[in-house]
């Protein structure tokens, strides 16, 4: 086994694919599956009480879907990475889930080897997306001038915690780099969310990526 295992709680409304998924995540070195729920409301309690390290959710479920769930769960100061795991390529699903804080979507026709790569990826702080989802995601996460002057308004501290979030470091771990509480934490991402006009975590180290490879490309 290696050194830290990475605790995932899937949530989908079909059992034989929950099964099936909690299997196979639980052959692989590194990962386990600590809880399955088969519903929105149940994942969402799940997700509170036990603090996974990543979660894996399913977008079209009965009752409580799964953008209801990831916003109720982000409104609870759930912190765990959070990958879509669906059947839907529509652009207005990605965009949706992403701008509620998603950290990765993926499609359930893809092979389970690349399931279990973008997992470990995710978990290491990676923006995850099925490879046929790219370029939707990238035109709709696309920096324009607007923000980029709204940069300016960030106050130092701001930066620093944007900039880690771009390497996708969790609110814990940018308290312990800042010497600065969890709580201090939360507020300055709130506030440069709402300087920078963007809506989520994930929409702002998005930008932050683009913007970095737009100047490393300018020289």
């Amino acid at each position: 086994m290696s050194e830290q295992t990475i605790d995932i709680l899937l949530i989908d409304d079909h059992p034989l694919l929950r099964k099936g998924l909690a299997q196979l995540i639980n052959e692989e070195d590194g990962l386990h599956v600590i809880a399955e729920a088969g519903s929105g409301e149940a994942g969402l309690e799940a997700a509170i009480k036990l603090e996974p390290d990543l979660i894996l959710l399913d977008l079209n479920m009965k009752g409580m879907d799964g953008l209801e769930t990831l916003k109720s769960m982000r409104a609870a100061d759930v912190d765990s990475k959070v990958i879509v795991l669906t059947v839907s390529e529509h652009r207005e699903d990605v965009a949706a889930m992403f701008r509620a804080g998603a950290d990765g979507y993926l499609l359930k026709d893809m092979e389970p080897e690349d399931l279990l790569l973008r997992i470990g990826d995710a978990a290491r702080g990676k923006l995850v997306v099925d490879d046929r989802l790219a370029e939707v995601l990238a035109s709709l996460l696309r920096p324009e001038q607007e923000q980029e002057d709204r940069l300016e308004l960030l106050t130092s501290k701001e930066r620093e915690v944007l900039h880690l979030i771009a390497e996708g470091l969790a609110n814990k771990m940018i308290g312990r780099k800042l010497s600065i509480s969890e709580g201090t934490v939360k507020v300055h991402v709130k506030r440069l969310l709402k300087k920078l006009g963007v809506r989520s975590r994930v929409e702002a180290a998005v930008w932050v990526l683009r913007k970095q490879t737009a100047d490393d490309v300018l020289g």
